[in-house]
């Protein structure tokens, strides 16, 4: 039997659902996805977690390869997941930026009065919760647009808008 045989036998286990099949292709590819995320990244911990995103997406995802180079099909959903992350490292930085601009906008004179309102913003920010907050950061801070959310989020741009507006109006209650 070649090797193309046994992959062949392997993905149409994991397609069933047997577990061992699904240890005999992480067995298969493990350390050449690993070696292609870690020469990407120059981070272990980054290719470590890069890694089991991929072998879940692999799980979630067996069932839609359709024959052809496996290994193609198994490298392009790797590319993907590295520029998600890459996306998602962008839209970090972006918005740490964002903040730290804010901060080092606020001069001394105004920091008294401004800087009370700040801290009370903070505060009211933080009693939101999470998916809220997070939309009103990359919006206000980020700058980033409606659509840019959306897309990031992988939700539709209507969800965004509606968390947006309901979140501002519950701060701006909170902040009364």
């Amino acid at each position: 039997m070649s090797d193309r045989d046994d992959l062949a036998r392997i993905i149409s286990g994991c397609k069933a659902g047997r577990h061992e099949s699904f240890s005999q292709l992480v067995d298969m590819y493990a350390s050449r996805c690993y070696g292609f995320f870690y020469r990407l990244t120059g981070n272990r911990d980054v290719s470590d977690d890069l890694l089991s995103e991929l072998f879940l997406r692999l799980v979630e995802k067996i069932g839609s390869f359709k024959g052809g180079s496996f290994d193609s099909w198994l490298f392009k959903i790797a590319a993907n997941i590295f520029h998600d992350y890459l996306r998602s490292k962008y839209l970090r930085q972006k918005l740490l930026q964002g903040r730290k601009n804010l901060l080092e906008e606020q001069t001394a004179e105004t920091k008294t009065a401004h800087s009370e309102e700040i801290d009370n913003l903070q505060i009211q920010l933080a009693k939101l919760d999470a998916d809220t907050r997070e939309s009103i950061m990359l919006r206000f801070y980020s700058q980033l647009s409606f659509r840019e959310i959306a897309a990031m989020r992988s939700e539709p741009i209507g969800t965004t808008l509606s968390k947006v507006h309901r979140g501002l109006k519950k701060l701006r209650r909170m902040m009364e």
